[in-house]
């Protein structure tokens, strides 16, 4: 049986993602937010540089606007920004929606 955190998770993503696995929207409220950010985040390679162009353009593949997304990843922890160059964090260092009431 799953955990209550683990339904509320699957069902965001069920709910914010189609078919083909596109974002439908950005959720407005921060816990699903975060939620809809690590599922993204997650598919990012660890200790890999990117660079802006690489990181929209992964982005475009889920939501057209990869600017607010790319935003909310470095906002969030999900990610950090040096010199243009982007990097995945730890997870350690992420905005845990599991923390937020």
């Amino acid at each position: 049986m799953l955990q209550p955190a683990n339904l509320l998770r699957d069902s965001t993503i069920r709910n914010f993602l189609d078919r083909e696995g596109r974002l439908k929207s950005i959720p407005a409220q921060l816990k699903k937010k975060l939620i809809v950010l690590e599922y993204l985040a997650d598919k990012l390679e660890p200790e890999r540089d990117y660079a802006e162009s690489e990181i929209n353009a992964f982005i475009r593949l889920y939501h057209d606007d990869y600017a607010t997304i790319r935003r909310e990843f470095i906002v969030q922890g999900f990610m950090s920004r040096s010199s243009e160059i982007y990097r995945r964090n730890p997870k350690s260092a992420a905005r845990r929606w599991e923390d937020l009431s």
